[in-house]
């Protein structure tokens, strides 16, 4: 928001007093030559009447203290014009309360200013020094009121100096903002401009990049207000759309860029999975054969959760191709966020499926070697109890019961677990989850052991 600062004079002062001031300037600044040309001048019409001695001296020092009080007059003046230009750059820049507390402190000193100004030209109009019958008492009342009006004009404008002199941090921070504010708004033009032109680039490729053309074409209204500039919209509201301008052109002229890499890599994604999901075909008529060793060799209990794998298998290659599909028709179409997204769904069904048909496989292979040599799995997993009884007992005497606990529960439930391979019929698949649910625990007691001496260090 701009506010406009109150005007430097008020009503009572009339206009052509003010004229007539500046007049009165402008002869103080003749050249010495000139005015003593002046009485010459009018020689021919008659000449004043001079009087001698205490008149003529009061009606000098009256014309000393009126020069004096329009020196003060025009420097007032001059400090007051300056001073406004330092309000309007503040409150171009600022709204705060400070700003406009600053402004209606000026506005008080312009009144004060005004009535100080309005007794000075009162005291020049009530006092015509140039008469020839001007007596000396009439000249010292002149010479009074005059240096009145002077003094009352050079307090006005220390109090003007003072305010002026606590302007510093508020101007300073508007100067700053006002000198960022060219720049900023050159930086979102020449954004635009390369934006627009990678784009057009890209579109030589063969590329149309429609949804990033949409997205500078709602741009263009932001051009037209940072033309329209600070004094329309104010300077910090022109900074920020600068600045956001700047991020969103350059976020436009990147992805425009990178366009003719992307659709390279959305083809070769295409090419890819669309191979994984024939291997995957490939590898899912395994998991059969897989099965039906598993019901041979094995109980129920080391298969059941695998019965499905081959009707999931099989369905989820279906979806993933039809993903797939509508990724190439999107691809075509250019409508490259669509194409992605196909991609990633695809990509997640085929994860799925390659999880699920490798379990069968895995399953397999560790019931073979559990079933051939368990000892290898007792071992590991009591040799990962005893590491951890040893890290409990280390620097004690006897183990904390958080830690003890736990780990004599391992041990009774590894026992449990090779107990339950005794029998016809062992439960091969029980005993390896039994093993890794010890693992675990064990490992859980290990870590909680190390953070907590590793914070008592």
């Amino acid at each position: 928001m701009t506010a406009t600062p109150p005007q430097p004079y008020s009503p009572l002062v009339p206009r052509a007093h003010r004229q007539a001031l500046r007049d009165t300037l402008t002869l103080l600044a003749l050249p010495v030559v000139a005015v003593l040309v002046l009485p010459a001048a009018f020689a021919g019409g008659g000449t004043r009447r001079w009087f001698g001695g205490r008149a003529e001296g009061q009606r000098a020092e009256a014309q000393a203290a009126k020069d004096a009080a329009a020196a003060a007059f025009y420097e007032l003046d001059t400090a007051q014009r300056d001073l406004r230009i330092s309000i309007e750059t503040i409150t171009a820049v600022d709204d705060s309360p400070a700003a406009r507390r600053v402004v209606s402190d000026f506005a008080a000193i312009g009144r004060r200013i005004d009535e100080a100004s309005g007794r000075y030209i009162e005291a020049v109009d009530a006092h015509d020094l140039d008469r020839d019958d001007l007596e000396a008492s009439a000249a010292a009342r002149a010479r009074t009121e005059l240096t009145r009006a002077k003094d009352e004009l050079g307090d006005v404008k220390k109090e003007l100096d003072r305010f002026t002199e606590g302007l510093g941090p508020l101007l300073g921070k508007a100067e700053t903002q006002l000198a960022r504010l060219a720049p900023a708004v050159e930086r979102a033009r020449q954004a635009l401009l390369a934006a627009s032109d990678a784009l057009d680039a890209v579109r030589r490729t063969g590329l149309r990049a429609d949804d990033l053309a949409a997205r500078l074409a709602a741009l263009a209204p932001e051009l037209t207000k940072l033309n329209q500039g600070a004094g329309q919209h104010g300077v910090p509201g022109t900074l920020e759309r600068a600045e956001r301008v700047t991020r969103e052109a350059e976020a436009v002229r990147v992805e425009a860029e990178r366009l003719p890499e992307k659709a390279a890599e959305i083809d070769h994604r295409l090419v890819s999975l669309r191979t994984r999901a024939q291997a995957l075909t490939t590898r899912s008529e395994q998991v059969e054969p897989i099965l039906s060793e598993l019901r041979r060799r094995f109980t129920a209990a080391c298969w059941q959760d695998l019965q499905q794998v081959p009707a999931e298998a099989v369905e989820h290659v279906r979806q993933a191709e039809a993903k797939l599909r509508e990724a190439r028709e999107a691809r075509d179409a250019q409508r490259w966020p669509d194409a992605t997204s196909l991609l990633s769904t695809a990509r997640a069904l085929l994860n799925t499926t390659d999880e699920a048909v490798s379990a069968a496989g895995d399953r397999l292979a560790r019931l073979n070697a559990v079933q051939k040599d368990p000892r290898a799995e007792i071992d590991r997993t009591r040799f990962a109890i005893r590491d951890a009884q040893r890290l409990a007992m280390a620097g004690r005497n006897t183990p904390d019961p958080r830690d003890a606990r736990p780990l004599d529960d391992a041990v009774a439930r590894l026992e449990r677990a090779i107990t339950g391979l005794e029998g016809r019929h062992p439960d091969y698949w029980h005993f390896l989850t039994e093993t890794e649910a010890v693992r675990r625990a064990v490992a859980d007691v290990v870590s909680r052991i190390r953070e907590e001496r590793g914070g008592g260090h």
